[in-house]
């Protein structure tokens, strides 16, 4: 069975975005623990698209599926990265790092998906690094185009860095399709519209709303009505739920109290963005600060 979760409606950057992970009934899917769909929005000629300040991350991986537009990614270990439609950035926070988000000067449109990657415990400290890649697996099948944007499927096997088994899949769909797909038995699943609907075991989910589908399954039926372009994202279950809060992920609540104080203080944990005109962002005090 496909279980229906909800994302709640929020602002990034003054973007609006649907967070269909973490939410009420599902925190993890494998170790991906976060999902903000944005957009699809159009930018107005005196609107300057996103913009988000510098800000901390540790213990997790960013990792951003570009659709429509251009974004432009600055991050404390000197990376200057812009991201153009096809392509993903993958940052790995580690111990720790900082990094900025904005659109490109006259962009006038955004779509993307941005996930968060829970590094395994025995890596949440690694050093940071980051990675561009602009050329992924596409094919055209079933009547759809398809992209692996990380892991395998079938035959076809990604470059992007894991360190634990993941899938992420984007699957888009012109007309009224019907997808068979391959899982992988163990592998817990997550399917999201992000444009159309889509009906799993005789459910519809409608764009935004997380289909959540149990391991031990080795094939799935989706029907996907016109313009469809659904996000598949799968891994095996950690085993250790994360603790998370604001921009970080950890395994025990000192390490995110570590971490909160080291960026108030403008620790060289976190570095700084060569060249960045302004603000930085601070984020709400977690509840184990005591």
């Amino acid at each position: 069975m496909a279980q229906l979760l909800k994302a709640r409606n929020g602002e990034v950057g003054g973007i609006p975005v649907a967070r269909c992970l973490p939410t009420v009934g599902r925190r993890q899917i494998g170790a991906w623990c976060f999902l903000d769909h944005i957009g699809p929005v159009t930018f107005g000629e005196a609107e300057t698209g996103l913009r988000v300040a510098p800000h901390p991350h540790i213990g997790l991986q960013t990792f951003t599926w570009m659709i429509e537009g251009e974004l432009l990614h600055r991050d404390s270990l000197g990376t200057t990265q812009p991201i153009r439609p096809g392509q993903v950035n993958l940052m790995t926070a580690g111990h720790g790092v900082s990094h900025t988000e904005e659109s490109l000067f006259g962009e006038r449109a955004l779509h993307a998906a941005q996930l968060w990657i829970a590094l395994p415990e025995a890596d949440r400290n690694i050093p940071a690094r980051f990675d561009h890649y602009d050329s992924l697996p596409s094919w055209q099948a079933q009547g759809a185009s398809w992209t692996l944007l990380t892991g395998q499927y079938g035959s076809r096997c990604a470059d992007t860095l894991q360190y634990s088994p993941l899938i992420g899949l984007d699957i888009d769909c012109e007309l009224a399709q019907e997808i068979d797909l391959i899982l992988e038995p163990g592998f817990e699943y997550g399917i999201v519209p992000l444009t159309g609907a889509c009906t799993i075991n005789d459910e519809r989910f409608n764009t935004d709303e997380l289909a959540y589908i149990e391991g031990n399954l080795d094939q799935l039926r989706v029907t996907c009505e016109p313009l469809t372009r659904l996000l598949l994202i799968g891994g095996l279950p950690l085993r250790k739920e994360v603790v998370m809060w604001w921009n970080y992920v950890g395994y025990e609540r000192a390490e995110i109290v570590e971490a909160e104080t080291d960026w108030e203080n403008q620790s060289p944990r976190f570095g700084e963005i060569p060249d960045w005109p302004g603000e930085r962002t601070e984020g709400p005090p977690s509840p184990w600060r005591r």
